[in-house]
């Protein structure tokens, strides 16, 4: 029996990196139909949510859209990559979201922090791993670095849409600037938990 078990259990794990090796993430088209699709180019390479294997406290999603506090009006896209191995993380922090609606904003200096702790503007951060070095690196939105376009939203069906690029500086190294180009999201938050990122 037990060994029944664990070769049904070796199947289902190579199966499932059978399909994970079959996959190749794409830039997502610019859409604003609720698709829950999200994509973008930090310094060249192409970021988009994929799931996590989870644990038993959480799954591990590839996309998260968060809504601060009631008093503090924030909302914050959550994207990250669990399954290339390259870590890769991205969060854009609206300020005012409900209240700006759609138009083009400017994208401003980020502290590095996510949530409350973020400065209270349209800020973006976001962590690559540097493969020479072996290490993961912070970059964080410099002040007056891009724009973000929110071309759609619909407070009634939970859609939120957009494009956005900018330039963004390391953490530890100011002079070490990137860029995030071709961004593109389009979120609908009734059904964001429920989208499976392969």
């Amino acid at each position: 029996m037990k060994t029944t078990i664990l070769i049904l259990s070796l199947l289902l794990l190579q199966g499932c990196s059978e399909n994970d090796k079959d996959f190749t993430p794409t830039l997502p088209s610019i859409t604003q139909t609720g698709a829950n699709t999200f994509g973008c180019y930090v310094d060249g390479k192409l970021l988009t949510p994929r799931d996590g294997t989870g644990s038993t406290l959480s799954p591990d999603y590839g996309m998260l859209f968060f809504r601060g506090p009631d008093n503090s009006p924030y909302n914050e896209l959550r994207v990250r990559d669990y399954k290339s191995g390259n870590g890769g993380l991205l969060q854009i922090h609206f300020d005012a979201l409900e209240e700006n609606g759609v138009g083009t904003f400017v994208i401003n200096e980020s502290n590095c922090e996510n949530g409350i702790d973020a400065n209270p503007t349209i800020n973006i951060r976001c962590r690559i791993w540097d493969v020479s070095l072996q290490i993961f690196k912070w970059y964080c939105s410099v002040e007056n670095g891009g724009t973000i376009a929110v071309t759609k939203y619909d407070s009634d069906n939970r859609i939120v849409s957009g494009t956005f690029s900018c330039k963004v500086k390391n953490k530890d190294n100011p002079e070490d600037v990137i860029e995030i180009t071709q961004g593109r999201f389009d979120i609908n938050r009734f059904t964001l938990s429920k989208t499976e990122f392969p």
